[in-house]
């Protein structure tokens, strides 16, 4: 069995979590250096794309991993796929190498599913009760109702599109959509 480990840690804990990884048996360990905020991550994305069958993905904590429940069972379902485990050092139960492990994660990813349906049905709720309301949705028009209807007569009298666009300082395509 290969082990694949994954750490994303400060500086200065660096040598802490390097120690406790190799302890776990880490052959390789991938350290990110940019915010683990940011969605594009390159280590975590080598580290997802060298992954295999019977690898174990080991993680000091959790939130080195995703920084959301819905990132994390994502990126444990995707370990999962390539046929990998997962193991999380400090918090033990997120071991996808046990039995209960693998039920913790299907708990969590089904009450994962359960909250973003009742978030589905609470926003489709507000958004009907707002339209009710008289609420507008989306961005705002660029040209009044004057201005278009100005637009279209100098479009009909024969004004360029580009003049016009330009008076109004919209795009040429804007101009051309009216009617």
């Amino acid at each position: 069995m290969r082990n694949t480990c994954g750490a994303w840690s400060l500086a200065n804990e660096l040598g802490i979590k390097r120690a406790a990884l190799k302890a776990a048996g880490a052959k390789t360990i991938y350290r990110e250096k940019v915010s683990g905020v940011r969605a594009d991550r390159p280590q975590l994305g080598k580290l997802m794309a060298q992954i295999g069958s019977g690898d174990i993905v080991v993680v000091t904590k959790l939130d080195r991993l995703g920084r959301s429940t819905q990132e994390l069972l994502d990126l444990i379902e995707r370990i999962s796929e390539a046929g990998a485990a997962f193991r999380s050092l400090g918090d033990p139960l997120w071991d996808t190498t046990s039995s209960q492990g693998k039920l913790l994660c299907t708990l969590l990813a089904a009450i994962a599913e359960f909250e973003r349906d009742l978030i589905r049905e609470r926003t489709g709720d507000g958004r009907k009760r707002a339209m009710a309301a008289g609420v507008k949705f989306g961005r705002k028009p660029k040209l009044s109702d004057y201005q278009r209807a100005e637009a279209i007569k100098r479009r009909t009298a024969g004004e360029r599109l580009a003049d016009i666009a330009k008076s109004y300082a919209v795009d040429i395509s804007m101009i051309s959509r009216l009617t």
